[in-house]
Order: structure tokens, then C-alpha cells, then sequence
């Protein structure tokens, strides 16, 4: 009874769904191509998933507050542009370029919580003009030409993108500042009072602020990280590929909400999985890979995309109602 009562827990869990999914691709993905599980395109797959990754585990916060961000693919762009502006220009070294732009970013991480929370404009509407003012300061600033990234060898590039090899692997260090922030912030939403509140909020906010929950403080909070981790992501993305467009990170906000929602976070608010949100990123990350490797269009994408985000909407309900229903 006792092995029983376990499994059932296991399956129910809102992580369950999506690590078998993990499993099924890159068991699918191998038998069809040798080179899936090859040093080199394991390389490849972790250089790039700790950038989008990292915003995926702010969007979990803010999304199991009952919240969401549409501007944070406009702040991954506008953040490196901002800062290797300032350096370009000989306004300011690149460290200092680096903390003006994080202060950028909280401004409108703030800016977005104030609306939300004190003017009671829905979060969709607040942060799809923030996305269009972001974006469009990012091109009036630059003309919309990219800024040079490579004429720096500052310690700070080290830092956020040094790289090293391990048994093969070519790894950068986003790949640990990406595990390092997906643990403190793990471990925030589910052994903290702090994530209770981000639990509550989402979950019943009139409850919650009776019960001496600061809703609008934790939601105002969450937005600014939001914006902050997406203007490091940015950063991190333009020291690797030597570029920093203001056009970069257009559509990542709704890629970063499907890789949440997939991970297990609810939609509405109120129950959120940073382990979840990893397991998702890997999905997507995954079959962004897997179906070029394989042979399929790469235009071909979104279908199954889109494919993955309704199964697993279906199969988390069903796994839900299961619960409620004790079966």
C-alpha cells in the first residue's frame, strides 16, 4: 500500500509528465541519429540552453504568482545593446556599462509591478507595451545596427561566458550560472516563506492578503527579478556569439511561457516547479535539435511545438483530475 501510495504521488506530480517526454525524445532522437548523443552536439545544446533558460526560471516565479512578461525578450535585447553602447562610445568600462544596464532592467521590471499591481492593468497589456517601448529604445539608440562586442577582453566576459572543457564537453560558464540560479531559486519557492507568499499570491490573492501576505510587494519583486535575470541572459547571449542586436529576443517571451507551462507551472497562478521548467527548456531545447538532426524542416518547429504544449495542457489536466478524485 505504502509502494502504491508513492507511485501514485510520483505520477501525479506535475514534473512526471514532462521528464517521461524528455526520455521518449532523446531515446527517439538517438535511434535515429548516431550523432545526437555526440560530444559536439551535446556542446552545442548546452551553449545555447542556459540563456533562455535562465529566463524561464524568473517567468516560473512570476507565473506562479499569477503574473507573466511579455517584455522580457525585448529586455534580453536591450540590455547588451545598452551596454556595449556605453562602452563603444568610451562613456563608461564595460563592468560599469554592465551594472547601468541591470539598473536599466529593474527600472522596468518595477515600472511593469507598479502597473500591475497599484494602476490594475492586467499583466498582459502592461507588459506588451513595455516589450514595444524596450524594443523600440533599443533600435532609436543603435539605428537598429548591432553593436560591436568583440574589441573587450575584460575579466567580466570571463566570468559570465568563460569556457572550459570536461571529458569532451565544451561548457561554458553560463551553463553554472544557469544550475546555480535554478537551485537558489528552487530552493526559494519551495523551503522559504518568500515562496509561499509567490504560492499564495497566484493561488487566492484576496486570502492571501488577509492572512498578512504582501501581494503586491512579492508581485513587484518577481517582475523586477524577471526583467533583471532577462537583461543577464541577454548579456550572456551577446558575449558568446560576439553580437548584440536590438532585434535579439524577438518571440522569446512566448517560447520562454510554453517551456514554463510544459515544465508544470500552472497558467493561472498558484502552483509552480523550478525542476519542472528545467525539465521543459530541455524539451524544447531538445527537439530544436533533435528534428534538424533527424531530417525534418526546421520551419517545421512550431508544429511541434505547438503539438508538445496541447498534449502536455491535456495530460496535466488529466493527471490533476486524477488527483482531486483520489483515483
Amino acid at each position: 500500500m505504502r509502494s502504491t501510495s508513492l507511485l501514485h504521488r510520483l505520477i501525479s506530480a506535475p514534473e512526471f509528465g514532462p521528464f517521461v517526454l524528455l526520455i521518449a525524445e532523446i531515446v527517439v532522437f538517438t535511434a535515429r541519429s548516431p550523432v545526437f548523443l555526440s560530444a559536439g552536439n551535446i556542446s552545442n545544446l548546452l551553449a545555447f540552453t542556459p540563456e533562455l533558460g535562465m529566463i524561464t526560471l524568473g517567468m516560473t516565479l512570476l507565473m506562479t504568482s499569477g503574473e507573466f512578461d511579455l517584455s522580457v525578450g525585448s529586455v534580453f535585447g536591450f540590455a547588451p545593446v545598452m551596454m556595449w553602447t556605453f562602452y563603444n562610445a568610451h562613456i563608461t568600462s564595460l563592468e560599469v556599462g554592465f551594472l547601468i544596464a541591470m539598473v536599466m532592467a529593474v527600472a522596468v521590471g518595477f515600472a511593469n509591478g507598479w502597473l500591475v499591481t497599484r494602476l490594475k492593468i492586467p499583466s498582459f497589456l502592461v507588459t506588451l507595451g513595455m516589450l514595444l517601448v524596450v524594443r523600440g529604445t533599443a533600435l532609436y539608440v543603435t539605428d537598429g545596427f548591432p553593436q560591436r562586442t568583440w574589441t573587450s577582453d575584460s575579466a567580466l566576459m570571463k566570468v559570465i561566458v568563460g569556457e572550459f572543457s570536461v571529458g569532451g564537453l565544451r561548457i561554458f560558464a553560463s551553463l553554472l550560472w544557469f544550475i546555480l540560479f535554478a537551485v537558489i531559486l528552487g530552493y526559494v519557492l519551495t523551503e522559504t516563506k518568500a515562496g509561499n507568499w509567490i504560492q499564495a499570491a497566484g493561488g487566492n490573492p484576496d486570502a492571501a492578503r488577509a492572512r498578512g501576505v504582501r501581494v503586491t510587494y512579492t508581485k513587484i519583486v518577481l517582475f523586477i527579478l524577471t526583467a533583471v535575470i532577462s537583461a543577464y541572459a541577454g548579456v550572456t547571449s551577446s558575449i558568446r556569439v560576439s553580437a548584440a542586436n536590438p532585434n535579439s529576443g524577438t518571440g522569446y517571451e512566448l517560447e520562454v511561457i510554453a517551456m514554463v507551462v510544459i515544465g508544470g507551472t500552472a497558467l493561472t497562478g498558484g502552483r509552480g516547479t523550478i525542476i519542472g521548467t528545467v525539465i521543459g527548456v530541455l524539451i524544447l531545447r531538445t527537439m530544436r535539435d533533435g528534428i534538424v538532426l533527424v531530417g525534418v524542416p526546421g520551419l517545421a518547429y512550431n508544429i511541434f511545438i505547438g503539438a508538445i504544449i496541447l498534449g502536455m495542457m491535456a495530460l496535466h489536466s488529466w493527471l490533476e483530475r486524477r488527483h482531486h478524485a483520489g483515483t
